[in-house]
């Protein structure tokens, strides 16, 4: 469980602003872009999602 105390401080790294993010079970969810933050071990993981497929491997000239 997250301490309520934090809802207070905590803002979506996405949001220009700073809307409360609203508790969902294990999750927070910000009001204004719909994202939803994992809860782990108590911790908020406030990590934007990145949804651009990762670069191409460069060969490995060894």
């Amino acid at each position: 469980m997250i301490d309520p105390r934090l809802l207070d401080i905590l803002a979506c790294p996405q949001c220009d602003d700073r809307p409360a993010l609203k508790l969902d079970g294990e999750e927070l969810v910000c009001p204004k872009c719909n994202t939803r933050y994992p809860i782990i071990n108590g911790i908020p993981q406030l990590v934007v999602p990145n949804d651009d497929p990762p670069p191409p491997k460069k060969p490995d000239h060894g």
